[in-house]
């Protein structure tokens, strides 16, 4: 069976070498590019399972790569930057990034993550799956049931719509506009208000606590993340 394959794209020399000796440690085979030009032709020559893209490249803006990529491929696509304003984690996630990690960050976060898009990238090409379960919290979406710890959780159809676009996306960090859209249609993407107060009352029912989240995190000035 072939090693799942990770294709590292940035144009530090150390971060690179940091993340070959912890990808390949732990039975990854790993790919390197330092700039735009090179990571598009590896993912046409020689397509990785996931790459690992800085935004920061020499001959361009890893931003134009994801805008490039996302016209022909949905490979999954973790973000590793060190801009760390909100906006930059909006855009890349908007253009279809999977991921985003600000460095510096640690080798566990970075598998956590990988292994997040693998089982996301494995489940999209399986199909939908009829059940969600996940510290405590069960959807099985075709009795459109929803329970926590087994106790059924009455949801509106609004509020039943959002959890199951978070579960499609757990693990990930879904923005505020990818939830606008899918949830109340690509015309309410400025409505971010009802957003605010039905994850508020979803929330309640679940029995969350927004300071303390057992299920559903804040990234703030972003979206929000489902657990996995």
């Amino acid at each position: 069976m072939s090693k799942t394959h990770i294709l590292i794209v940035d144009d530090e020399p150390q971060i690179r070498k940091f993340l070959r000796a912890t990808l390949t440690s732990h039975d990854y085979q790993v790919s390197e590019a330092e700039k735009c030009a090179e990571a598009m032709k590896l993912l046409t020559t020689h397509p990785p399972d996931v790459m690992l893209l800085d935004l920061g490249l020499p001959d361009g803006d890893g931003l134009d790569v994801i805008k490039e990529l996302r016209g022909w491929s949905q490979l999954p696509v973790i973000v590793l930057s060190a801009r760390g304003q909100e906006q930059d984690k909006v855009t890349a996630l908007e253009l279809g990034a999977d991921d985003y990690l600000t460095k510096p960050f640690g080798a566990a976060e970075l598998l956590a993550r990988i292994g997040v898009a693998l089982r996301h990238s494995q489940a999209g090409s399986q199909g939908q799956e009829s059940l969600f379960a996940s510290e405590g919290l069960m959807v099985d979406f075709g009795k459109r049931l929803v329970s926590v710890d087994g106790k059924e959780v009455k949801l509106t159809p609004t509020e039943y719509k959002l959890l199951c676009t978070m579960t499609r996306h757990a693990g990930k960090v879904v923005t505020h506009g990818q939830l606008l859209r899918e949830v109340w249609g690509k015309h309410a993407t400025e409505q971010g208000h009802y957003l605010r107060i039905y994850m508020q009352h979803l929330r309640q029912k679940l029995g969350d606590d927004a300071l303390n989240p057992r299920f559903l995190i804040t990234e703030t000035g972003v979206g929000y993340r489902l657990k996995a």
